[in-house]
């Protein structure tokens, strides 16, 4: 090494810094322990902080309750049974209405993606439907099906179809048009072309549009259960409201949470096994 390179060297790895501070150096990446670490400290620091200010007393327990109030009421509904009802309720509506809103978002998504004239006939209507809030459905949706589990997952796939549309079209439109052309110049068919090139070129970005999307279905489910439910989270959650129970609406949340951090795992997981040149 020359003494210019050398220099030139000292200098790059002067200029990252030491310590802490590294990691915050544009283009730094830290190591496995290190990035399990922050993200364990993500979870612990607000954890503390929570404990800390319901400990000294600084908010009226009623409105902050403590962590050992919160888990204490967590503990009681799933003793009785009530939390793994709920879970299953509530679990089983976003499925049904995400998967249902997937099934035809992606197929729609791509065709506009790879066909102009497709997307200039659809997506100015979905465009102007995704900007209606789905919960103002929620009245119409009770007329015309009644107050069933029906109305409920019609909601969840209504505020999520628009998106999963638009964001599967986006991804398709970055396949680039050699891959398609050559393609087509050695005898391949549009179907093949569609599902042999555009669909599994695309596949590692509606992967991650789902995993993005289906948070929509978690907060939907909420709204949808506060009118004529019987079970679900966001049942209990207003059940908790009425008699002024902020240790259960904690609770409940808190499983909201884990729950959707679970789900993101999982479509991570499904990523990394199905897209492993992609990751």
């Amino acid at each position: 090494m020359t003494a210019t390179a050398a220099a030139a060297s000292k200098g790059k790895n002067a200029g990252r810094g030491t310590g802490l501070l590294s990691l915050f150096t544009l283009g730094a990446t830290p190591s496995g322990a290190v990035r399990g670490g922050l993200q364990v400290a993500s979870l612990l620091i607000p954890l503390l902080a929570w404990a800390a200010i319901a400990s000294l007393g600084l908010v009226d327990e009623k409105f902050l309750p403590s962590p050992g109030a919160v888990f204490r009421s967590l503990a009681s509904m799933a003793e009785s049974g009530i939390l793994f009802q709920d879970i299953v309720a509530s679990t089983g509506r976003v499925f049904a209405g995400f998967l249902l809103a997937t099934v035809l978002a992606v197929p729609i998504g791509i065709c506009m993606g790879v066909y102009p004239a497709v997307c200039a006939l659809c997506e100015p209507l979905i465009a102007m439907l995704r900007y209606m809030p789905a919960a103002a459905f929620i009245p119409l949706l009770i007329i015309y099906l009644g107050i069933g589990e029906e109305p409920k997952i019609a909601l969840i796939f209504l505020g999520t179809i628009y998106f999963n549309i638009l964001m599967v079209m986006d991804a398709v439109k970055f396949v680039p048009k050699e891959l398609i052309e050559t393609t087509l110049t050695l005898g391949g068919r549009s179907r093949q072309v569609l599902v042999q090139v555009v669909a599994r070129y695309s596949l590692p970005s509606i992967i991650d549009t789902l995993r993005i999307n289906i948070a929509t279905s978690w907060n939907l489910v909420v709204v949808a259960e506060l009118v004529a439910a019987e079970v679900g989270l966001g049942k209990r959650i207003q059940l908790a409201q009425r008699f002024f129970r902020t240790d259960q609406i904690f609770a409940e949340l808190i499983v909201l949470g884990l729950i959707g951090f679970a789900i993101d795992m999982g479509f991570r997981l499904l990523l990394r096994l199905s897209c492993r040149w992609a990751v």
